[in-house]
């Protein structure tokens, strides 16, 4: 874990960057400022931590936090989430993320980079109880500078290999004495590190953009205005899987993500006598498309796309009292959203996907009557309209009785999910007489199905803790915590093309009947999670440390598997029981103004308790996925140049490492433990710093993703050695 060095282990330089009482003050919405005193596993990395580290979203943040893991799944939609052997690949996420207070509703928009982050939060454990759907697995926080706090002008180059490069800037400028606005905006890209054997064209290239503009008004009288709007936009190649069987990434098809996205998020704060109001209000549009050889092989099997546009309005509504050292405290809120998607997610066939998987299947079953389609290529066709809402009461309460804090709380959640769907094909095929070859008959198929499914969803979500503080004045909190956690049901739109397709086959005699409404909906997956911990310092500071062991009991765990038949196709389902537990260490030392010692370890033994997929007991078996170690180390020296803090020449070296994770339920393929070494230099005077950085220096071998489509074998590679620099103006 990497933590906040207090004032009193600060450089002149670094203070006012590292700690900023008021915007912390303001921005801690539902828990407290001074995290280190409560009842939760905790990670926060400033903003020195960030810049050395090359943290820009929370997928770069991840490596700094142990237990946590934000693979590169091939393109920036599938940001999927791992904490605690908690996480799936698709759908729902298992932990939240705010950007300054406001809640990001989909997961699809986890994955963009930011420019001024001041802090990064990770709260591990469930987070439900606060923070209400898709935290099971912890919440991460995510504050940028603020124009109150800082007025000037920034700006950044970087440049690395493989033809990447980011250029941006911001301004923070007051308006008026308590008025204050941000603009920023940035642009960069990449021509890609991985080639694609079939065209010899570099397949995860990237374009990005975004601009984002922050207005925030202070009063004398209590009141907090802050407005964040944002846009953004990345157009990708993504999806460098190598086929196992030959080792090569080549596919002849298309391979493209694309998204647009709008935020706009509304904080309104009054501090009162005794308590303080707060609203937090936020509309987010989604607009993205991904299409992709799905076969992800040199043959004509199919391509598939999914086109989506998303409109979402969050609002939270929060009463806190003022903290008082003894005695009572209290939270109260409401909270409710609304979304609503439309989908386009067409499969196009091909000549080979027709012969391999349609004709073939039904000639070796009946050689007497061969059939032989009428075109070469044809439409499965798939339509979605999804309104979702819910609704949330919870309540906290805090009792600081000496040395001691006895904290309990609830949250009442209510979701409705609805998917309306269209799905259709229109073909048909020649049943042939075997011996002669003539056309013994003709069969249309026309299928056009249509349908409205509706789930309902309510939850109870408790949590309580106990603290002991044992040494008055000192910044020591030991405490243990149970609390119950849940993340979202829903609907596998993806398996709509794969139902169509078996019910197609099924219609030749050859394929597998689906039952739409088993297949297509899961439910919410539960968890309790128990947890002893502690946040210590001693030495004025200068070693801050946290350890923690956690036991989770999860109920009806979403897992991605792969259905029955000969298809591509993957879907949620509610995999029976897993445990896991573990343990969490981290160390920050800072032995000198200038010398910093950075370590964080995470242990997860994740099993399944109860699964059994219909053809194997998995029980006793690793969750898959999900890393069983996790480690971060980082040491970093300055030298003030002429005894000079604004003129410093900074070395930093760190390693990062994963594993060992486990690619399926049997437990017969996994990614082994592997390291990965960087450093940087960086030079910083007053008004600007340059810094060489490498990433992955021993340019290790390992990869970072598996699947199976039409039971062929696919690995994704992770990156190599990254060499860049990055320039910083600061006026």
């Amino acid at each position: 874990m990497v933590m906040m060095a207090l004032a009193a282990a600060a450089s002149p330089t670094e203070l006012g960057d590292t700690l900023s009482l008021n915007e912390v003050t303001v921005t801690a919405i539902k828990q407290s400022a001074d995290m280190r005193t409560q009842a939760t596993a905790l990670t926060v990395i400033n903003r020195q931590e960030a810049e050395r580290n090359q943290v820009v979203s929370v997928k770069t943040a991840a490596d700094l936090v142990p237990n946590l893991f934000i693979p590169d799944y091939g393109s920036r939609m599938t940001s999927t989430v791992y904490v605690r052997g908690i996480g799936t690949r698709i759908d729902q996420p298992a932990v939240g993320l705010t950007i300054d207070n406001v809640p990001v509703m989909t997961k699809e928009n986890y994955d963009f980079d930011l420019m001024d982050i001041t802090r990064f939060e990770v709260l591990r454990g469930p987070q439900s109880m606060l923070y209400g759907r898709n935290t099971l697995g912890g919440v991460m926080h995510v504050y940028t500078m603020s124009p109150l706090n800082y007025q000037g002008t920034r700006a950044l180059l970087e440049g690395a290999n493989h033809g990447t490069w980011r250029a941006g800037a911001s301004h923070y400028m007051l308006l008026k004495d308590g008025l204050g606005l941000s603009l920023s905006a940035q642009y960069g890209s990449t021509k890609g590190e991985f080639t694609n054997r079939y065209n010899g064209k570099r397949c995860d290239w990237e374009r990005l953009f975004a601009a984002r503009a922050k207005l925030e008004w202070r009063s004398q009288d209590g009141w907090y205005v802050s407005n964040v709007a944002s846009v953004t936009t990345s157009r990708q190649g993504g999806y460098p899987y190598e086929w196992v069987e030959t080792g090569e990434i080549a596919y002849n098809d298309t391979c493209f993500y694309r998204r647009t996205s709008v935020m706009d998020g509304l904080t309104v704060l009054k501090s009162l006598d005794r308590f303080t109001l707060s609203s937090i209000t936020s509309y987010q549009y989604i607009d993205d498309n991904m299409t992709l050889d799905q076969d992800f092989t040199p043959r004509d099997y199919f391509t598939l796309t999914q086109a989506r546009r998303e409109h979402a309005i969050t609002q939270d509504l929060v009463a806190r009292s003022h903290n008082n050292v003894e005695g009572y405290n209290w939270l109260v809120g409401a909270s409710g959203f609304f979304r609503r998607y439309t989908m386009h997610a067409p499969v196009d066939f091909y000549d080979y996907g027709i012969a391999d998987l349609i004709e073939r299947n039904t000639n070796e079953a009946l050689p007497e009557y061969p059939i032989a389609w009428d075109a070469r290529t044809f439409l499965l066709d798939s339509e979605f309209t999804s309104p979702n809402w819910g609704a949330a009461l919870y309540h906290e309460s805090h009792y600081n009785w000496g040395q001691w804090t006895v904290s309990a709380g609830l949250r009442i959640d209510y979701e409705h999910a609805r998917l309306n769907y269209r799905s259709e094909t229109h073909t048909g095929y020649n049943i042939m007489r075997g011996a002669t070859g003539e056309v013994y008959a003709h069969e249309n198929i026309d299928i056009n199905d249509r349908g409205t499914l509706n789930k309902d969803f309510f939850e109870l979500l408790p949590s309580v803790s106990l603290s002991w503080h044992p040494w008055v004045g000192k910044n020591h909190t030991v405490y243990a915590a149970v609390s119950r956690g849940s993340k979202a049901g829903g609907f596998n739109t993806q398996m709509f093309s794969d139902v169509l397709q078996q019910r197609l086959m099924t219609m030749m005699g050859i394929g597998v009947q689906y039952d739409i409404d088993k297949m297509v909906g899961y439910k919410p997956e539960k968890a309790w999670n128990y947890e002893l911990g502690g946040h210590f310092e001693c030495w004025g500071a200068r070693v801050q440390s946290d350890l923690g062991v956690f036991f989770m009991d999860c109920r009806d765990r979403q897992l991605t598997v792969f259905p029955p038949g000969n298809i591509t196709g993957r879907m949620m389902t509610n995999a029976g029981k897993t445990h896991s537990w573990g343990a969490e260490f981290a160390m920050s030392v800072v032995p000198t103004e200038l010398t910093r010692f950075n370590v964080s370890y995470g242990f997860t033994h994740a099993t399944f308790k109860d699964y059994n997929d219909g053809k194997v007991d998995h029980s006793g078996k690793r969750v898959p996925y999900a890393p069983m170690h996790t480690l971060f180390a980082e040491a970093n020296h300055s030298i003030k140049i002429g005894g000079d803090w604004n003129k410093l020449l900074t070395f930093a070296a760190n390693v990062r490492a994963v594993g060992d994770i486990y690619w399926d339920e049997a437990n017969t393929m996994k990614q082994p433990l592997y390291a990965l070494l960087g450093v940087s230099i960086t030079w910083k005077q007053a008004h600007y710093s340059l810094q060489l950085w490498g990433r992955n220096l021993t340019d290790t071998d390992y990869r970072t993703f598996y699947f199976v489509s039409i039971k062929h074998h696919f690995l994704q590679r992770g990156h190599g050695r990254q060499l860049g620099a990055t320039l910083r103006f600061d006026f």
